[in-house]
């Protein structure tokens, strides 16, 4: 895993062509002596606003500003061992410009299997503290993620329960929003989460 994490390029870290890169530098990161197994998948997560005070609590007790429902899009697997450089294509329509204001998109690596739903997460934060590659904050269920990136909603705000947009983004202020001035010392919007829809309403698939 350590090994995945300095051979992968994520598309907000590769500042060219915007796909996934797995690179090549020799002495360096590769070649293995064996190949190992490495899944690229990536999943599609459509938020709606929570409706009504029904349903789980987060993990600290408070009730969650968004639901989602996620689903895989793409997975490719690859025999990785850094002798030659490879490119994954991001979906086309998951990363699109004009994608729904209620759709994310969430990039998982995995060494070894492709993820099951029971290692997915359960609540993931928006709008909250990001890192120096612009990356959202992920709590996955399981140990065997090499590397991940999270593309927030745009407006989560102005979607329904059931995950589609009812409002101009621009009329609708985030729930965690707070008022700002010139010269604002705190992290606007402050952080809020959402919570898996897999988790309350459907039994988890393998």
């Amino acid at each position: 895993m350590d090994w995945v994490k300095l051979d992968v390029d994520t598309p907000k870290q590769n500042s060219g062509s915007g796909d996934l890169e797995f690179s090549s530098i020799p002495g360096y990161l590769g070649p293995l002596c064996h190949k190992i197994t490495v899944q690229v998948e990536f999943w599609k997560l459509v938020y709606g606003v929570a409706d009504g005070d029904d349903g789980e609590s987060l993990s600290d007790g408070s009730r969650p500003d968004y639901y989602f429902d996620i689903r895989r899009v793409k997975r490719v697997e690859l025999r990785a061992d850094a002798a030659s450089e490879r490119k994954i294509a991001l979906p086309k329509s998951l990363y699109a410009d004009d994608r729904s204001p209620c759709v994310g998109a969430l990039l998982t690596i995995t060494v070894g299997k492709p993820l099951k739903s029971k290692e997915l997460p359960k609540e993931v934060e928006v709008g909250g503290t990001q890192d120096i590659w612009d990356r959202g904050t992920v709590e996955f269920r399981s140990e065997r993620i090499a590397d991940y990136e999270l593309s927030e909603p745009s407006a989560p705000q102005v979607c329904s329960p059931d995950g589609r947009p009812t409002a101009d983004p621009a009329d609708v202020p985030p729930p965690s929003a707070e008022p700002t001035d010139l010269y604002p010392t705190d992290l606007y919007p402050s952080p809020s989460y959402s919570w898996d829809l897999d988790d309350i309403l459907r039994s988890p698939t393998p």
